[in-house]
């Protein structure tokens, strides 16, 4: 079984239905449980006892969980001197602190397998640091920063621990961001070239592929940096 946070839009929902069309047992948690024609449990991951009333409940289901991917997030693209607090707060709470939170609810549910995979999320503005995007990015360095040491606090019970660093692909994220500003992005990777869903869904599906046993503690940045 598969638990995938941020499954109603964006990456979540992509990864989501990417697996639950290979024949998985999907689990899609977000803040509004239902849609995507997916098996679905209600979790604000900016909420610890929403995380915990959700882990309780995979718990309870029958089947053994093999993989979470935690694809919740929110960004914005603005200045770090025209960031409102309350915006400073959603940001860091749902990338960084949901993102820990999801980690310490759920890993005990890999632990007791002695096995499993956990797929975080950042960001390749992290590497670039770009411009307007100084909260986000420091949300997301955050989670990386987290991913690389909590991967060596669960090594030992055969659990992989890795983080993906998408450029930008269209989501809901990028409303409003002008096709330019995108190019512009785009231009700094390594791979100059705009990527797409699917090419995050492939990478989740490697580091699943037991090929991949070798894999943990990585900052993995689609496009390069």
């Amino acid at each position: 079984m598969i638990v995938v946070t941020g499954a109603t839009r964006g990456l979540g929902q992509a990864i989501a239905e990417r697996f639950a069309g290979n024949g998985h047992r999907v689990v899609a948690l977000a803040r509004t449980a239902g849609g995507a024609g997916l098996e679905s449990v209600q979790c604000d991951v900016s909420d610890y006892q929403s995380v915990k009333r959700a882990a309780r409940l995979i718990k309870q289901m029958p089947e053994a969980v093999d993989a979470v991917i935690n694809a919740a997030g929110i960004a914005s693209m603005n200045l770090a001197l025209t960031t409102s607090e309350g915006a400073v707060q959603r940001i860091v709470q749902t990338n960084l602190v949901g993102t820990i939170y999801c980690c310490q609810m759920f890993a005990p549910l890999l632990i007791r397998e002695r096995r499993g995979l956990i797929v975080n999320f950042s960001t390749i503005a992290v590497a670039l640091a770009l411009k307007g995007e100084s909260v986000y990015a420091a949300s997301k360095a955050g989670v990386e920063s987290f991913s690389r040491v909590f991967a060596r606090e669960v090594a030992d019970f055969n659990i992989r621990v890795n983080c993906i660093a998408p450029g930008p692909i269209r989501t809901d994220m990028l409303r409003g961001i002008s096709d330019e500003q995108i190019e512009a992005i785009v231009a700094q990777q390594v791979i100059s070239r705009a990527f797409e869903k699917a090419d995050v869904c492939d990478l989740v599906e490697l580091l699943m592929d037991e090929k991949s046993a070798s894999i943990s503690g990585q900052i993995l940045r689609v496009g390069g940096a």
